[in-house]
């Protein structure tokens, strides 16, 4: 009995998982437009009421199983993996001139945006870059969106970046780090509202274990390894 009872529970905390506390605000605004909406006409409370949902579904935060093995660097974000590509990385990370490879992960409106922490180190830079707000699906958010920009170093003194971009709806990046701040691989860290995209810049002796077209899971998806020498991976869809 104490068995079926345990995973009655567990069957429940997968349904209903903890919400960011950066979205209750917005969920009490959509559940009072839905009161009004309903005392207007009802079948527009309807309306309202699957958009209140749909708002605490947009800020669900679930809890992940975070591989801890040292190299191991992990998604900072849900979604699909749009494009990894060799490209010169932000200036404001002083991460260097040299090409690194680039692996963006693109965030629809029905993902989980609580972003993670993707290797242990510290962060050694923060720079936050206003910007426009174009499709984040497109290459040029990289450069010219509104982003927060993250260079975090590793006990071995490894470096990589990581930035929030803002997309087309998104209008608020939010960010909990500070400049010295120590962190560990799979702490949560931001969020960015209503579609988005991250960007993560690997340390160059890095290859990518992740395929464009994958679905990245954060904190548990593993995006490089700095202790293996694996060739990059190929993929088919089936």
């Amino acid at each position: 009995m104490a068995n079926q009872d345990n995973h009655l529970l567990e069957t429940v905390k997968s349904v209903f998982v903890p919400v960011h506390p950066a979205g209750w605000m917005f969920i009490a605004i959509f559940a009072f437009v839905t009161m009004i909406l309903t005392l207007i006409w009802h079948p527009l409370g309807w309306i309202g009421l699957i958009s209140t949902g749909w708002c605490v579904y947009f800020f669900r935060d679930p809890n992940r199983i975070t591989p801890m093995r040292e190299g191991l660097i992990v998604s900072p974000a849900d979604g699909v993996v749009q494009k990894i590509v060799k490209c010169t990385p932000p200036a404001e990370l002083d991460l260097g001139v040299a090409d690194r490879t680039r692996v963006s992960i693109f965030l629809n409106v029905f993902d989980v945006h609580v972003n993670r922490i993707p290797v242990e180190g510290s962060v050694s830079k923060m720079h936050y870059n206003a910007g426009k707000f174009f499709n984040a699906a497109l290459d040029k958010a990289s450069e010219e969106n509104e982003r927060q920009s993250i260079k975090i170093t590793t006990p071995d003194g490894a470096t990589l970046g990581v930035v929030q971009i803002a997309g087309l709806v998104a209008r608020r990046i939010l960010c909990d780090l500070q400049e010295g701040q120590s962190v560990k691989t799979g702490e949560r860290f931001g969020l960015i509202r209503f579609g988005s995209r991250v960007d993560i810049y690997l340390p160059p002796e890095a290859t990518p274990l992740v395929i464009e077209g994958q679905r990245a899971i954060g904190g548990e998806t593993i995006i490089a390894d700095l202790k293996s020498n694996e060739e990059p991976r190929v993929g088919m869809k089936h």
